[in-house]
């Protein structure tokens, strides 16, 4: 199909989806939603996908134990952006995992610490499929497919303790 150009807006009542094709073998992948509502994540683990998570805001819970967010396999396009959505600064953690050691992170994210220090905490960039969200009082961490091994990851996390990234 060629490029379409629209002179005016274009419209959908159930939001937009980005696709890709397997040139081989024609198969389709949704890689993500886009101007789909926030997802409000369960308060227990949860595995992602890109059908229902991708391209949307991900609202994490102020949780009542630590809850492991799984990713789907890393696909170039996907886009995560989990946002902190409790009241009040979480006694538990929010921890985001690839689906194994062989997909892991590249990037990290700026540390904002409650007693007001701020830096940064980074991946190894070879292994890391982890990041521990220690007892936040808040963050926005975006994580996108930028092949299919790895992901990259950027945003903010505001706590006490300083997120930690590690080998699953």
């Amino acid at each position: 199909m060629a490029n379409t150009t629209f002179s005016g807006p274009v419209r959908s009542e159930d939001g937009f989806k980005a696709i890709s094709k397997n040139a081989t073998t024609g198969a389709i992948t949704e890689l993500s939603t886009y101007g789909g509502a926030p997802v409000s994540l369960a308060d227990a683990d949860v595995t992602l996908t890109n059908a229902t998570h991708s391209g949307r805001v991900l609202l994490v819970p102020n949780g009542g134990q630590d809850n492991t967010y799984t990713l789907p396999a890393p696909v170039a396009g996907s886009v995560f952006r989990f946002v902190y959505a409790g009241g009040a600064a979480d006694a538990t953690d929010a921890i985001i995992v690839t689906p194994g050691n062989s997909n892991f992170y590249i990037g990290g994210v700026t540390f904002l610490d409650t007693d007001n220090a701020i830096s940064a905490v980074f991946s190894d960039g070879n292994s890391n499929s982890s990041i521990q969200i220690n007892v936040p009082a808040g963050f926005d961490v975006t994580i996108a497919g930028i092949d299919s091994t790895n992901y990259q990851i950027f945003g903010t996390v505001t706590s006490a303790t300083a997120p930690a990234f590690a080998d699953q």
